[in-house]
């Protein structure tokens, strides 16, 4: 403990500059008085400093940038402590290695101490005087200097005690974070906004010039990811799964082993616990996660369907009003780059080396956490770190491109661009992918229903019927992968028919789905190891780790593979054999070519129900890209293109009309066609070519009774 000797002694403030500095100077010796002489002088690893250091280097950097060049005659404490406690002033002198911290036993507690009133007592006698504007503003980068130290020992001592088999409390006291909700997302319109710091108060360099940037709407949750929202990361198989990663985080999760936050670890008697100030407690899964890296960040975010935000978004949602838990519990990262704002110059001096030099290859964090000091933060604070860094108290706040009606920019989006390209071109069409809005999901789900659309009432005939001869190709342990998986309700049949099947990997781009069914059957198969993949199945590149050295199967039911046009399905194909390995196998169902008044039925229901889908399309641009639509003055048309061999859904103007989208106007003649999906159907010599021209061969194959669909199963 510290000696009541080597309190910081007060002299009567004068001013108010010095009361500020007497205020934060006695508040780094209080954080630092529960510490023992032993705990002050560890280093724990190089990215940390003894807390001993960090008394004497916030010391020196009063004594080297104020008492020195300005108090006449002024002699250092100690010469040696200027090479002993420079952190990173090349333009001050050489330094004693930052790795070999720990290593000084000397000077001593006392003797850091000792130094601490020195300069207090000098620095009291500086502040009682008249100060030009200058010198004031150095002062105040001082304390902000220490205050960011006060935090740094904080974390330091954090990650000290961590590593101690003890797991000793800093402080039994220290507050918790509070538990509540789950965030909800609060939307923000683009267009210019202004971000940086503006007025006479402090800011660091890099807060500022203010400067206009441009934002897209978007949508920013209003609270920080909890632990309980973390856990089913975790459960999911999150840090298992490489598409989730960016390229170096994944490596890194690899090389570290990874597998949960950093203070957390989890035993079968305790399940999982958290190392804080108060020592080693249970997670509570209401309260805020925190010691992630900016990859863990960015991959969950990538798991929950959404991303972190940048900077300015930040900064525009907490000026807005928007944001809770901004500042009081965890730095959240950002996914800006930390780099200078538009006008930036560092200072000529060497105080100019304390932020710019270090605007590469790190990231910028907002915000403030439970260890920053009081009246530190502010909204225009940049902190940044390395992306791999997780002893900082870090945590996560979601954002996602703007989802709400109303608030999306017409001209900027990706829907707009497309619509507009597709009705631009000769022949005007719309991707069907744009069908899927929350009223074009229920109306498909509809369809299904409608007694005209067989495929999936037969397709899961099919597959019940010969799900048995299907397991028989199916490798003793090995690892099933399903393409665009959804909610999995066909992989039951297979997973019934073939209990050798060790590991199932549904890969889909919707967290929420496969989230949804991993739960589901990992509840009904408890022998089954489920390891979801969050990832475009048409470009996934790798497995997750669970399916390494098995043989693998592919699953690829629903007559998806139509919707490809033939160069694409030929690319898929050629990308699921490189997924798979060589001597796989995938299972693949597709529509086959029959009756034109069956196939047109099945696209054309007496319900109407395949029209509404078709005409909602056009319901959709009117919303969210202030388009002019007549919906009743178009005709929903399905018709068979026999050359083709594919189902085609057309929208069908009954008049001359033009209508606006996004400040563009088309012209449409009565008749004149707006093309918006095809479904291609096969023949079993046709799809043995399709798999064929990409490396795959056929070994079996079934066809259903009339509707007739087919299954195939290939081998690479």
């Amino acid at each position: 403990m510290i000696s009541p000797s080597r309190e910081p002694r007060q002299i009567p403030a004068a001013n108010e500059l010095l009361k500020r500095y007497q205020n934060v100077r006695s508040r780094t010796q209080s954080l630092a008085a529960p510490l023992s002489a032993e705990d002050m002088v560890v280093q724990s690893m190089p990215d940390a400093s003894p807390a001993k250091w960090h008394m004497a280097h916030t010391t020196w950097f009063f004594e080297t940038f104020l008492l020195s060049e300005n108090v006449p005659g002024y002699e250092p404490f100690d010469p040696v402590f200027g090479y002993l406690f420079n952190s990173y002033y090349e333009a001050v002198g050489p330094r004693h290695p930052r790795p070999q911290r720990g290593l000084m036993t000397r000077p001593g507690v006392d003797q850091v101490m000792a130094y601490r009133e020195h300069v207090d007592q000098h620095m009291a006698r500086l502040l009682q005087q008249p100060l030009p504007q200058a010198l004031s503003s150095l002062i105040e980068l001082g304390l902000a200097h220490e205050e960011q130290h006060q935090e740094l020992l904080l974390m330091d001592i954090l990650h000290l005690f961590s590593t101690s088999s003890l797991k000793p409390a800093y402080d039994t006291a220290w507050p918790k974070d509070a538990a509540g909700r789950r965030g909800r997302y609060k939307p923000l319109k683009g267009g210019l906004t202004e971000i940086g710091h503006q007025g006479a108060d402090f800011a660091f360099d890099n807060e500022g010039p203010r400067h206009t940037t441009y934002l897209q709407s978007f949508e920013i949750s209003d609270r920080l990811v909890t632990n309980g929202e973390w856990l089913k990361f975790i459960n999911a198989g999150g840090y298992s799964q490489a598409g989730l990663w960016l390229s170096e985080g994944w490596t890194i999760v690899q090389e570290n082993a990874w597998n949960a936050p950093m203070y957390w670890q989890h035993d079968e008697t305790h399940g999982w616990r958290c190392m804080t100030l108060r020592g080693l407690e249970p997670i509570d899964p209401d309260a805020p996660v925190t010691h992630i890296s900016y990859y863990e960040a960015a991959a969950y975010a990538h798991w929950a369907d959404a991303r972190l935000p940048t900077e300015a978004e930040w900064e525009a949602a907490v000026v807005a009003g928007l944001l809770e838990q901004v500042d009081d519990v965890a730095w959240q990262w950002t996914q800006s780059s930390y780099s200078a704002y538009p006008g930036f110059r560092p200072a000529a001096s060497a105080v100019g080396e304390y932020n710019g030099k270090f605007m590469i290859n790190q990231m910028v964090l907002r915000g403030g956490a439970s260890v920053t000091s009081p009246s530190h933060s502010r909204a225009t604070y940049r902190n940044f770190f390395h992306p791999e860094k997780r002893w900082v108290v870090s945590g996560l706040r979601l954002a996602r491109d703007s989802r709400q009606p109303g608030v999306v920019n017409p001209h900027d989006s990706e829907f707009a661009r497309d619509v507009i390209g597709g009705l631009s071109s000769p022949v005007k069409n719309l991707s069907p992918k744009y069908f899927y809005d929350a009223a074009g999901s229920q109306l498909f789900e509809a369809i299904c229903e409608t007694p005209e659309y067989y495929p999936t009432r037969v397709e899961t005939r099919l597959l019940t019927d010969v799900a048995a001869q299907m397991a028989g190709l199916i490798p003793q342990g090995a690892a099933l992968v399903e393409f665009g998986s959804g909610a999995s309700e066909k992989t039951c049949l297979l997973l019934d028919a073939a209990p050798q099947i060790a590991v199932y990997v549904p890969i889909d781009i919707s967290a929420n789905a496969l989230n949804r069914a991993a739960h589901q059957l990992s509840n009904k198969y408890p022998h089954l190891t489920v390891a979801p993949q969050v990832d475009d199945f048409t470009r996934a590149l790798k497995l997750p780790r669970a399916a390494d050295g098995l043989p693998r199967v592919g699953f690829f039911p629903g007559s998806t593979i139509g919707n490809f046009t033939p160069e694409q399905a030929v690319k898929f194909l050629r990308s699921a054999h490189s997924l798979l390995g060589e001597n796989a196998h995938f299972i693949v169902g597709v529509d086959l070519v029959k009756e034109p008044d069956t196939l047109v039925a099945a696209y054309d229901d007496a319900q109407g129900v395949t029209a509404r889908f078709n005409k909602n399309l056009l319901t959709r641009i009117n919303r969210e890209l202030d388009g002019t639509f007549n919906v009743d003055d178009f005709e929903h048309l399905a018709l068979w293109n026999a050359e083709d061999l594919r189902m085609e859904m057309h929208l069908v103007s009954r008049v001359e009309q033009v209508a606006s989208v996004a400040g563009h106007t088309f012209h449409f003649g009565v008749g004149e066609r707006l093309h918006t999906e095809n479904s291609h159907k096969f023949t079993v010599e046709s799809f043995t070519a399709l798999a064929a021209a990409a490396g795959w061969s056929v070994s079996q194959h079934w066809v259903s009774v009339a509707p007739e669909v087919a299954l195939f199963t290939l081998h690479a």
